[in-house]
């Protein structure tokens, strides 16, 4: 299994989460409202705004599966300008759930 980590904007939320049970893709939690990595900002006239917002969505899927999620993530939250996002995949050794204490 992977853990697949998206970070993008949060105008872009609604365009991505009903779109991955459509498509045979498992439900996703959504994380807090995050701040940039390496985007600069925006500019509007004089007024510069450093801080811009980011929902944080996370996914545990099966190692097949990537790819489709990937896919999916990129081609409905891509706006061709600074700051759309980044997505990180990573091993999910183990998981267990809370109310029962089994493991997946």
């Amino acid at each position: 299994m992977k853990m697949v980590r998206a970070i993008i904007r949060p105008e872009k939320e609604h365009d991505v989460r009903p779109r991955p049970r459509g498509r045979g893709l498992p439900r996703h939690d959504q994380g807090a409202r995050l701040r940039p990595g390496q985007a600069e900002g925006l500019q509007v006239g004089p007024v510069r705004y450093d801080m811009l917002p980011k929902v944080l969505l996370l996914l545990v899927v099966n190692d097949g599966d990537v790819q489709k999620v990937l896919t999916v993530i990129t081609d409905t939250t891509k706006t061709g300008f600074i700051g759309d996002g980044k997505i990180f995949v990573s091993g999910v050794d183990e998981a267990v759930t809370v109310r029962t204490g089994e493991g997946l």
